[in-house]
């Protein structure tokens, strides 16, 4: 049960700051260098795998660790790093494949996974620890 609270939460979390980014930067940096490649509209399930599988990673990997620890610094440090590491994947993957790949795209992708990740771990956890659910 204790998992299901925390994906729970970190499920509202992560969609409460990615739809700011998706809202208000995203679409303007991604037309105007990957124009060429944007679908005409997203791949819905494709989406919703990837937010439903990232959020279980985060769960997993950094958010229970630092609730059993009892550390928010956990929380933030694991989360910044679980954030790159899934975000390099995708974009250095692209850089390396893609023709004509942006060094632009890949660079803020990886800062905004490192700021995704350690914003919604540091507030799951502190919610967590506010509803007395750690």
């Amino acid at each position: 049960m204790a998992y299901v609270k925390m994906y729970l939460v970190a499920f509202v979390v992560f969609f409460a700051v990615d739809l700011v980014w998706l809202g208000l930067v995203a679409p303007g940096l991604y037309r105007k260098h990957l124009g060429y490649l944007l679908a005409p509209s997203p791949n819905w399930v494709a989406a919703m795998a990837f937010y439903l599988l990232y959020i279980a990673g985060l769960v997993f990997f950094v958010v229970h660790p630092a609730v059993e620890k009892q550390s928010i610094a956990y929380a933030l440090l694991g989360g910044m790093f679980f954030g790159l590491v899934t975000y390099a994947t995708y974009d250095l993957t692209n850089l390396a494949t893609v023709r004509d790949w942006p060094l632009v795209i890949t660079a803020v992708d990886m800062l905004w996974g490192t700021v995704l990740g350690g914003t919604v771990s540091l507030a799951t956890y502190w919610i967590l620890t506010r509803l007395g659910w750690a």
